[in-house]
């Protein structure tokens, strides 16, 4: 039979058995430009800007009377602190060893980031679940920051340090075995793994099951439905607005609301054309801005009230999208840079390239000049909080979200390329363990200059919200 001919977009001739071991191989070869103890290597360079300078950098262009409470959160710990520094670390990470082998990052895999969500029939998932920072760089750096959080996770839970290394290490041990195990299953079975019950099993953590039951229970209960019942009141004329709940909830003047609101047209354009019979089912009812997570306090957020005919809410989050914090180190790092384009198309298609079941509500528009993303607000969500861990599931938590990690990157990186690399040993494990230690300490000491300025008063910091 003859050959057919090659088809663009598809892979090349020969891409079969001996084509996935000669990538095995060039991952292996890897190791000899790049050894695998060589990402245990960090040391501030001169140039580093430090932890006051970065946080009054970052303030710029988010609301001044919101980045007190910014700045209040961050000085709660250094895990807490190194949450809101994704661009310092990124600054960090530009002169650490990387392999060249790109992925689409999360950006910020900080072991917070991780969490529940319901998914179109109401099934929970565990994923990654925040991409602001999203963008294609080296694979390590999301691996490097997973490892260094759960360290600090581990340090203000009371963990030994023995026990917050151990979580570090056996992260990206996860991370590693996870990849070679999408590495040798079909390609259809790989690319569609999902966050469910397996999970526990294949990252031993048995531990967790408990806390994971917990938090499960919780985010079925945490609705769009019930927030509207709690942050809403009737208006008068048989319809629903949100309440003033300062600081964290407010009401808008009505030419704001009225952008946000005509801003959902053309995010409607972003969605697929079998989804909008569905929204327009409900109708437009109020708009109000509330107040984020801590590395995005200050930039814009709006919640939307939607309701159907029979009065029952859905809610809209409408927030702003700026550029990833990263987009200057990745190309330090030898990677192209993505050209101009909406921020927040960014997050939503790293999202959607990143996890297996995405909100099918994920979209974009642009208010006032400014790009945003759009997703579901508390779609059943719920968290785990890595720093409130007892030191065995500390452990557990680490391996889940690394092999939680390595199943998001084999969606844009070849699994059998990293796979080649890691290698069965644990000497990348080694390795990053280390590196988490060593950047550990710096957030410290980066978190008691940051605490020291607030202290003396140079920087504003409101606490306790």
């Amino acid at each position: 039979m003859a050959r057919l001919p090659y088809v663009p977009g598809f892979a090349r001739p020969g891409a079969g058995e001996s084509g996935h071991k000669a990538v095995k191989a060039a991952g292996k070869a890897l190791r000899e430009r790049v050894p695998r103890s060589a990402h245990a290597e960090w040391r501030a360079d001169a140039g580093r800007p430090g932890a006051v300078e970065t946080v009054e950098a970052t303030n710029a262009g988010r609301l001044p009377e919101l980045t007190p409470l910014r700045i209040g959160r961050m000085v709660a710990s250094p895990f807490a602190f190194l949450r809101g520094t994704a661009g310092l670390m990124g600054h960090d990470l530009a002169g650490t060893a990387v392999t060249g082998v790109g992925a689409q990052l999360c950006g910020d895999a900080h072991a917070a980031n991780f969490g529940l969500f319901g998914d179109a029939r109401g099934e929970l998932i565990i994923d990654l679940n925040d991409f602001d920072e999203t963008v294609h760089g080296p694979w390590e750096w999301d691996v490097k920051r997973l490892a260094a959080s759960l360290v600090l996770a581990g340090r203000e839970a009371g963990a030994g340090e023995a026990e917050c290394r151990a979580a570090a290490r056996d992260a990206a041990g996860a991370y590693r075995h996870t990849m070679r195990l999408l590495a040798r299953m079909p390609v259809v079975e790989a690319w569609n793994a999902i966050a469910d019950e397996k999970l526990v099993s294949h990252a031993d953590a048995h531990q967790l099951l408990g806390t994971l039951e917990r938090v499960a229970e919780k985010a079925r209960r945490n609705t769009s439905a019930r927030f509207a019942a709690k942050a809403t009141e009737r208006d008068g004329e048989g319809g629903r607005r949100f309440a003033d709940a300062p600081p964290v909830l407010r009401r808008v003047p009505g030419a704001e609301a009225a952008a946000v609101a005509s801003a959902l047209g053309p995010y409607l354009g972003t969605l697929p054309e079998d989804l909008l019979p569905l929204l327009g089912r409900y109708e437009v009812q109020d708009v109000a801005f509330r107040v984020v997570g801590t590395g995005s306090v200050g930039l814009r957020s709006y919640v939307v009230l939607l309701l159907d005919h029979r009065g029952e809410p859905l809610v809209l989050q409408v927030k702003e999208a700026r550029p990833s914090v990263l987009l200057p180190f990745v190309e330090k790092a030898g990677f192209e840079a993505p050209g101009a384009g909406h921020e927040g198309r960014r997050v939503v298609l790293g999202q959607k390239s990143m996890q297996v079941v995405s909100d099918v509500l994920l979209g974009w528009t642009t208010v006032e000049g400014r790009p945003y993303q759009v997703r579901q607000f508390r779609n059943r969500k719920g968290s785990v909080d890595p720093a409130a861990l007892a030191p065995g599931e500390l452990d557990d938590y680490g391996r889940m979200t690394g092999a939680l990690l390595a199943r998001a990157h084999a969606h844009s990186a070849d699994p059998l390329l990293i796979a080649g690399y890691c290698g069965k040993g644990e000497e990348l494990d080694e390795a990053v363990a280390t590196f988490a230690v060593t950047y550990a300490d710096r957030m410290e000491a980066d978190h008691t200059e940051l605490l020291a300025a607030v202290r003396s008063g140079r920087l504003a910091a409101e606490t306790g919200v």
